[in-house]
């Protein structure tokens, strides 16, 4: 049984509405690599989490793994280009996003995967978005973060690159946006937690061909 919300007392407010994109912070990683970063981008992100949860239509997968088919430790969906996404507010998100970044990225968002951990046994393991042409040249891949914190790590993906692991809590509307070389150079994750852990949801918005 999945673990209920436990919405954030700085998150009140009558109707979710995204703040301004300046306040972004940019932290420099190795290998050309970054990562900015927005805590509360989205203000009232509990009420988005709460319909997102109700209305897409989450899929359960199983993925072969070596020798045997194991299930996917968290719930999906999928918008391909074009497909009209669960709530406006997610195509005002993309939408900005794309206006912002559009000087480095030099092209719109145009997909949204949506991801729901249940609760700390789900989680994904270190990796990079290298299907497409994320494999071999920069770009950039947004996150909105909603419902209950969760870390995310990065790490160098040469052993003995320089830098060191990088924690990155997010959740509430929290935005954070990996950039340059990090999904060739780098590699995140969301670790399981031990710990009692409230449901999470997150929004990766991608360039065409970068998964």
């Amino acid at each position: 049984m999945s673990a209920s919300l436990q919405g954030s007392l700085l998150d009140l407010t009558d109707e979710p509405a995204f703040g301004s994109l300046a306040g972004l912070q940019r932290t420099t990683l190795s290998d050309g690599a970054w990562v900015d970063t927005l805590p509360g981008w989205l203000r009232g992100a509990d009420e988005l989490f709460g319909r997102l949860q109700e209305v897409v239509p989450w899929q359960a997968e199983r993925r072969r793994m070596y020798d045997r088919v194991v299930d996917v430790p968290r719930l999906l969906r999928f918008y391909d280009e074009g497909e009209p996404l669960p709530d406006p507010l997610l195509a005002q998100a993309r939408d900005m996003l794309s206006g912002h970044y559009e000087p480095q990225l030099r092209e719109p968002f145009v997909t949204a995967g949506l991801c729901q951990y249940r609760d700390g046994r789900d989680s994904v393991a270190w990796h990079g978005d290298r299907i497409g042409r994320g494999r071999r040249h920069d770009t950039i891949v947004a996150i909105l973060s909603l419902g209950t914190p969760r870390p995310l790590l990065l790490r160098p993906q040469r052993p003995h690159s320089a830098g060191e692991t990088q924690r990155f809590d997010v959740g509430h509307g929290d935005l954070l946006v990996m950039g340059g070389s990090c999904q060739r150079t780098w590699q995140h994750a969301i670790p399981k937690s031990a710990r009692p852990t409230g449901p999470r949801i997150s929004v990766q918005f991608r360039p065409r061909n970068v998964r």
